[in-house]
């Protein structure tokens, strides 16, 4: 079926269950960032599959909002579906709820899945919409899975154990700090539903999403028990042997009674209101709820000692697979037949020389000349442009490995540049060192922190259309919270939080410049007193920034300087791991400038 068919049965059923709207997002039942292949109902509804975008069909009108990152993408896609591009951000674009009201009357309903719905969300949508008389109406089956007769079934990737020399703390430690939160909250329970948060409580990954380690399921804990619920066909004898007499397992379906059993308890339960489905919030009928953050969120993206340690190992190893690849690109492209997918699956090849390595932590986005200027562009068999010798290409990318998630952008000149993109080049490099290298004091947020990425374009009149800077886990999800460089509001900076600093200029049709490196947030001893703490960025990633598109002139003598001492660290670090031709090539891309 076409997008434009798949709607008008769907308002088929909408009209069975007595609905004017329905509502389709990007979620699964653990609100995760990426989706598992058989919760990808969005994407199979609209014919849109980037990893944002919310869903609303109306019986006449239906709409699609996702932000910057996706705007021609989606425009690309959407044509011939019948649904219209909503533009987050813009100021012609109404917002959801404002959308649903000039298309239902008083008495009507939207219809939504609880399970794939947060409480925050749904919490918004009733108190939006229910002064005007609109009802927020659950519908248990989703209407997409009766529509979607080949959905896939869910992953069976067996659970492994994550050793404890890679995640530096044991369960026992990790369930004691976890309980020691909740008790200061009086609360007696806490559902975990974030994967990701599932997968560092217990020292366990999976393969159920791609690019992603974890495993689909829920962790009840409580001041004595700890129960994970999850497909029992996927738990091996040394992960049951690993989780010892601390963690019970049990069937993922049984999560439902179990949670009504514990309602009737009348627990306080601690539920993250953005984490947490609509559905889990309703089968606890009796509890109390603390609703905040999960306090797993900011515990894991602390980093320890032999988390800290094993990430930069991981970045050597991964530095070295894109020093190979970027000596590689220039010879390949000049003999021709590179495309942009060809490419990604060569820079792929590279890393998977790593016995260590698992698996990218992304799609790779690899995009040449105009294609470059797609901020989150993917490449596909219809878009697959060939690089040529001339004009600039963007490669970001990253890769899991049991000690690190890597995650970095670079933009190469292939050839002949003009003037101009050499100038936007700089300008996005001098901020990536700016950011870099200015402290900030201890209790700093991100969004105070990310405009000295900006400055230096803002200068010229430039701007980019997306965030600075997202944390990153360790062997877990390459964008993981709850700090960001964004101009929004998110907790202060913490000392062994692990940040990408990711500028960048864009040209629509032209060209797309982005220069990413990830860093540790670390003490600074100089500037910190007795009385105030001071911080500043410790880059981990290793890879040469192309000295072909810099224009030294425009920079500082502070920011040259620090280019040059990091492009020697580069050097220091990556030549060991090199044959004699790369070494000589990485010789010449770190010289000084």
């Amino acid at each position: 079926m076409t997008a434009a068919e798949k709607l008008r049965a769907l308002r088929e059923l909408m009209q069975q269950e007595k609905i004017a709207a329905y509502y389709v997002p990007s979620a699964d039942p653990h609100m995760s960032e990426y989706l598992p292949e058989c919760w990808k109902r969005r994407a199979w509804l609209s014919g849109f599959d980037g990893s944002a975008g919310e869903l609303l069909i109306g019986l006449k009108q239906a709409g699609l909002w996702t932000d910057g990152r996706y705007f021609f993408q989606a425009s690309l896609q959407l044509p011939g579906s019948g649904i219209d591009l909503m533009k987050l951000g813009q100021p012609e674009t109404p917002s959801l709820t404002a959308w649903l009201l000039a298309q239902l009357k008083p008495g009507e309903a939207v219809g939504v899945d609880p399970a794939v719905l947060s409480v925050a969300q749904a919490d918004r949508f009733e108190r939006e919409l229910s002064p005007h008389g609109i009802k927020v109406r659950p519908i248990t089956r989703n209407l997409v899975d009766r529509l979607w007769t080949d959905q896939p079934a869910p992953s069976l990737a067996p659970v492994t154990v994550h050793a404890t020399r890679y995640a530096g703390e044991t369960i026992t430690s990790k369930l004691k700090r976890v309980r020691a939160e909740l008790a200061a909250q009086q609360c007696t329970a806490h559902v975990v539903a974030a994967l990701d948060a599932v997968a560092w409580l217990l020292n366990i990954r999976s393969g159920d999403i791609l690019f992603t380690p974890v495993a689909i399921a829920y962790v009840v804990l409580t001041d004595r028990d700890c129960t994970l619920y999850i497909d029992a066909r996927k738990v091996t004898g040394a992960v049951l042997e690993h989780f010892g007499r601390q963690v019970t397992v049990k069937d993922y379906r049984e999560v439902g009674p179990d949670l009504k059993a514990l309602g009737k308890t009348k627990p306080r339960v601690w539920l993250d209101p953005a984490a947490t489905n609509r559905w889990v919030q309703n089968q606890l009928k009796g509890a109390a709820f603390h609703l905040a953050p999960s306090p797993i969120t900011a515990l894991k993206a602390v980093k320890n000692t032999a988390q800290i340690k094993g990430i930069a190992a991981a970045h050597v190893r991964d530095g070295a697979a894109m020093v190979k690849f970027l000596h590689w690109l220039g010879e390949a492209v000049s003999r021709g037949g590179v495309t942009e997918i060809s490419a990604a699956e060569r820079l792929r090849d590279f890393r998977a020389e790593d016995k260590l390595f698992q698996d990218l932590s992304f799609d790779t986005i690899s995009g040449y000349a105009g294609n470059g200027s797609i901020i989150h562009y993917r490449a596909t068999p219809e878009s697959n442009a060939a690089l040529k010798p001339r004009g600039v290409y963007l490669i970001d990318s990253g890769g899991q490995y049991p000690d690190g998630t890597t995650d970095i952008t670079r933009t190469v000149a292939l050839g002949p540049t003009t003037r101009r993109l050499r100038e936007c080049f700089t300008r996005v490099l001098m901020g990536t060192i700016d950011c870099t290298m200015t402290p900030f004091p201890e209790g700093a947020t991100g969004r105070r922190i990310e405009m000295f990425a900006r400055r230096n374009l803002w200068l010229a009149g430039l701007d980019y259309n997306h965030g600075t800077g997202h944390g990153v886990g360790q062997y877990l999800g390459v964008h993981e919270g709850p700090h960001s460089l964004k101009d929004l509001d998110t907790p202060p900076v913490r000392e062994g939080n692990l940040f990408s600093i990711e500028p960048g200029c864009y040209e629509d049709g032209q060209f797309g410049i982005r220069c990413e490196n990830l860093a540790f947030v670390v003490r600074d001893d100089q500037l910190s007193t007795p009385q105030r703490a001071w911080l500043r960025f410790a880059t981990v990633t290793l890879c040469p920034f192309d000295r072909a598109l810099i224009l030294p002139e425009l920079m500082t003598d502070a920011q040259r300087r620090w280019l040059n001492d990091y492009h020697h660290k580069v050097y220091r670090e990556l030549s060991p791991h090199l044959g004699q031709a790369q070494k000589s090539w990485l010789r010449a891309a770190t010289a000084k400038i």
